[in-house]
């Protein structure tokens, strides 16, 4: 495993991160694994060296929290984890159950807490962007929670490069914890947060710790194959109606499948090889829910493409609206 620091702050982490939206209730999910499913994919992560582990309240509704925070005592030690959960998305529907207000932030740390078994999270993020609330409450809030010791650092989450700058900009002129991290979507078939986000983080010191690096596993299997349960149940559009994905996404694939080939590597591989090579990239996020997707995650850190192979991959992409936010 490799190691690095997340974004300029002091925050040492796994260049890959262990993402738990793959645990909880599977009533909720029908493909998400129980505690004895993820049993392996936690042993993986711990025999692999991965220390960084992300998962949210929203995630099968808490049930997602509940594993990890189970697992950690099981299978590892709270120190030697780098823990990051998330807020914003609708836990119930009271005022505290949803948004950045300063009810919301204050009341879902301690659930999250709760559920995780721990007094603190390393890495609190906000899931997305709310326009109903100024962006001075929820900064002063967040900067509460680190001085009130619940909270280590502050990161975001999928939105406008220029609603970031203003969040930030808003802890900096108070004095405020600004954030450290941006987890946005970010794969061979989303690349919009090249065009500003990327340049605020390089310039921000701020690090990426990217979603669905894989287009939601699009670019680990042959175009056309939705064998999991999983990926026969993905949509085509996000809830906004924005498509996912387009006609030139076929040839992307096609070019990561031949570049496997050529390695004798999976296609994951490949994939996330080219996610690595982004210097603003600190870990991306593996939603994995067999060991070999981690195995496959760990060994992209030592495959390094060539100028020719990341031109094949890049060339068809076409621009897209972003989506999920």
């Amino acid at each position: 495993m490799q190691y690095t620091r997340l974004g300029t702050s002091g925050l040492k982490i796994s260049r890959i991160a262990l993402g738990c939206m793959s645990f909880g209730d599977t009533s909720q999910m029908p493909w998400a694994l129980d505690d004895d499913g993820a049993e392996p994919i936690f042993r993986q992560a711990v025999e692999s060296g991965i220390t960084f582990w992300d998962t949210a309240n929203i995630y099968a509704f808490g049930t997602s929290e509940e594993i990890v925070g189970r697992a950690i005592k099981k299978y590892t030690k709270r120190d030697d984890v780098v823990l990051a959960t998330k807020l914003f998305n609708p836990m119930h529907g009271g005022p505290g159950g949803s948004g950045l207000s300063r009810k919301a932030v204050m009341e879902q740390i301690d659930a999250s807490l709760t559920r995780l078994g721990t007094d603190y999270v390393d890495l609190y993020q906000i899931h997305r962007f709310d326009p109903e609330t100024p962006v001075e409450e929820t900064m002063e809030a967040l900067h509460d929670l680190v001085k009130a010791g619940k909270v280590r650092y502050l990161g975001a989450s999928s939105m406008w490069a220029w609603q970031f700058a203003t969040m930030q900009h808003a802890a900096h002129s108070h004095g405020w914890t600004p954030f450290i991290s941006m987890q946005d979507q970010y794969s061979l078939l989303a690349r919009e947060e090249e065009r500003e986000m990327f340049g605020l983080l390089a310039h921000s010191g701020v690090g990426s710790i990217p979603w669905s690096p894989l287009a939601g596993g699009r670019v680990a299997r042959p175009w056309g194959q939705d064998s999991t349960v999983r990926a026969k149940a993905a949509p085509d559009t996000d809830y906004l109606g924005r498509p996912l994905f387009v006609d030139t996404d076929e040839a992307i694939v096609d070019a990561v499948q031949k570049i496997a080939d050529t390695h004798g590597v999976p296609m994951a591989q490949v994939a996330l090889a080219w996610v690595l090579k982004n210097p603003v990239v600190s870990a991306p996020i593996v939603g994995a829910t067999k060991t070999r997707h981690l195995t496959d995650a760990v060994a992209a850190l030592d495959l390094t493409l060539t100028e020719d192979e990341i031109a094949a991959l890049e060339d068809p992409y076409t621009p897209r609206l972003p989506t999920y936010f």
